[in-house]
């Protein structure tokens, strides 16, 4: 038997991998249903390139959202009880891409923060001129449970400043799987990083075996957050299996037919959006307008030195 092949992924090891193996391996199924022959049989799986007649939409807008821990907490009852929180940090924001005038620009970002605890008499906190309101969380609040709390804040905010942007006939891609924003027309799910192989081998090796600006057909996910999904590859030298493969997702409440036009639409839209390799860490799943959203939401949280001994000062005084 001949040694297997090894490829180096072109993400830096600091962001992890674009495929990331679980311990069993990177071919452990995941325990998701899946319905294959959403748009072509599963025994006629094959790559499907881009088709005549479809152009991109003249509006794309691109959403992402940042967070961060600004510090943990723990508070002090009256009845001798404590109980973990966290003062979060959050920022969503939107690029406008003119497809027609080859311009991008920020269209709207909102920042948020917060206080996550399951402790009964917590209050807002003031830390100099920032406030962090008060998110009750539900159950005993264990502190390795409260990063996730921030994810529906967040999600909020990405919707709002979403909507305040959208225009006829655009197409919204959101960085990340759509959870909560099912309802919204005309928006994809973009999944940079692959944490699950939802198909068995045979179909698995249809998708690593596609070409640049080509993508898989439509299937459907049977989880709680399933929807019609599709894999596609962005431009990219030839490398590992899985580079350059994302994932893209739409509502599940659309007929299968309209999945299809959003996954041809996907196949002549983001590619464009592609960043190479001397340029983002994460090449070429880290879109370029997303990078630089990332960069400046990132930046409008403020200093985090600054916020935690202010956080640190205000604890203080209420003692």
């Amino acid at each position: 038997m001949s040694d297997a092949a090894f490829f180096v992924d072109s993400w830096d090891p600091a962001y992890g991998a674009s495929f990331e193996a679980s311990a069993a391996g990177p071919a452990a199924p995941s325990s998701a249903q899946v319905d294959a022959d959403a748009e072509v049989p599963a025994v006629d799986w094959r790559a499907i390139g881009v088709r005549a007649g479809v152009r991109a939409p003249d509006v794309v807008l691109l959403v992402d959202g940042v967070r961060r821990i600004d510090a943990s907490i723990w508070t002090a009852e009256t009845d001798g009880l404590s109980f973990p929180g966290l003062a979060a940090s959050y920022a969503a924001g939107v690029v406008r891409c003119d497809l027609g005038r080859g311009a991008a620009q920020l269209a709207g970002t909102r920042v948020g923060r917060g206080l996550f605890t399951a402790s009964p008499s917590a209050q807002d906190v003031v830390a100099g001129a920032i406030r962090y309101p008060v998110h009750r969380v539900g159950g005993t609040g264990e502190l390795a449970k409260l990063p996730a709390a921030v994810q529906g804040p967040l999600t909020a905010l990405e919707v709002a400043v979403s909507d305040a942007a959208r225009v006829d006939g655009d197409l919204l891609v959101v960085d990340g799987p759509l959870r909560s924003r099912r309802q919204l027309p005309r928006t994809l799910g973009y999944i940079k990083t692959q944490h699950s192989q939802y198909l068995d081998a045979r179909l698995t090796a249809v998708v690593t075996g596609m070409a640049s600006g080509e993508r898989s057909p439509v299937f459907r996910l049977g989880t709680a957050w399933g929807g019609w999904s599709w894999y596609l590859r962005l431009p990219v030298a030839v490398g590992a299996p899985w580079a350059g493969i994302v994932r893209v997702e739409c509502s599940a409440d659309l007929p299968v037919e309209a999945a299809i036009e959003l996954a041809d639409l996907s196949l002549v839209t983001l590619p464009r959006f592609a960043s190479t390799p001397y340029k983002d860490p994460r090449a070429p799943q880290n879109l370029i307008p997303i990078a630089g959203l990332e960069r400046r939401l990132r930046a409008l949280l403020g200093d985090s030195r600054l916020l935690h001994r202010a956080l640190t000062a205000a604890a203080r005084a209420a003692r």
